[in-house]
């Protein structure tokens, strides 16, 4: 057993044993802490997948949180709990979205390309503001959470934090086994050099689109955990300052790794909570810490923690 597996199979052992951990030590809310963290770390895999491997530099990532999140928050208003038919309209609008928004901007390149995914994101941000029936800016209440009778009740909290727990597990092993196929191949040589992958005979269009509605589906099932973590929709779930969280959490991870996304998410939100703790101006802690982090782990926490085996 390799550095790298060691440290992923101690890292999965400690995530499984919080809910025991946080039982001895009369602490539930750690609990939901690190099943936030995970769902957040969710949604940072499924950026990574464009971001680090794909080079598509896209601040509309949150707009497909948000789809999923009201997929679920909308059904729920009309009275439809059932989970299954919730998180399967969550995975396929956000994938439609991610379709449509694809579809334009990856036709782009630069601050063309982020500038149309920010537009995109806006619209849906001031959309979700606009429709006073689901609260408006307010945002409203998930008064019953997604149901999955016989199989699981996320009432349970640590029932719901091993399913996010497995999910998360299951993103990472498929992402990896993505990106290390033909399809990711094409996808990381069109990053490195897009006309050297035309010229072996391959379009980079079809294969970067493909990747963004995947993203896109998975951080559509993000956001269907998410709601039903806070039990709350609000229009913040898609502004465009969630994506840049997105981001740095991939930035700060190490992009174009398995691990780095969940490590950036852990990090940052772990620091969020210590400091917004510790005092109410606690973004001007962060911001140089997070300054400071870029600067001096340029191969972000993954490369730091695994060396050379990431």
């Amino acid at each position: 057993m390799n550095r790298r597996t060691a440290i992923l199979l101690a890292g999965f052992l400690l995530l499984a044993a919080v809910p025991s951990i946080a039982a001895l030590l009369g602490q539930p809310f750690y609990v939901d802490l690190l099943r936030r963290v995970m769902i957040f770390a969710i949604a940072a895999l499924s950026l990574n997948l464009i971001l680090g491997y794909g080079g598509m530099v896209s601040f509309g990532h949150a707009a497909y949180l948000g789809v999923g999140a009201y997929a679920v928050g909308v059904l729920a208003h009309y009275g439809v709990h059932d989970g299954y038919l919730q998180w399967a309209l969550a995975i396929a609008a956000s994938a439609l979205v991610a379709l449509v928004i694809g579809a334009v901007s990856i036709r782009t390149s630069g601050i063309y390309f982020i500038m149309i995914t920010l537009a995109f994101t806006q619209m849906l941000y001031y959309l979700g503001i606009s429709i006073e029936e689901f609260g408006g800016d307010d945002g409203m209440r998930l008064e019953v959470k997604s149901q999955f009778p016989g199989l699981i009740d996320l009432d349970n909290g640590n029932a719901f934090y091993y399913l996010v727990l497995a999910i998360l597990v299951l993103v990472a092993l498929l992402g990896h086994r993505l990106v290390n196929s033909r399809f990711g191949m094409v996808i990381r040589a069109a990053r490195s050099n897009e006309a050297r992958t035309r010229a072996i005979g391959f379009s980079p269009y079809p294969y970067r689109l493909a990747a963004f509605v995947i993203a896109g589906a998975v951080c559509g099932l993000a956001g269907a955990l998410l709601v039903n973590h806070t039990a709350y929709l609000t229009p913040e779930f898609m502004n465009w300052t969630r994506s840049g969280e997105l981001m740095f959490m991939v930035i700060l991870g190490g992009m174009a790794t398995t691990a780095g996304p969940v490590l950036g998410a852990l990090a940052l939100l772990l620091v969020e909570d210590v400091l917004s703790g510790w005092t109410q101006h606690w973004q001007i802690i962060l911001g140089p810490l997070l300054v400071l982090s870029v600067l001096f782990f340029r191969r972000g926490l993954a490369g730091l923690l695994f060396g050379k085996d990431e």
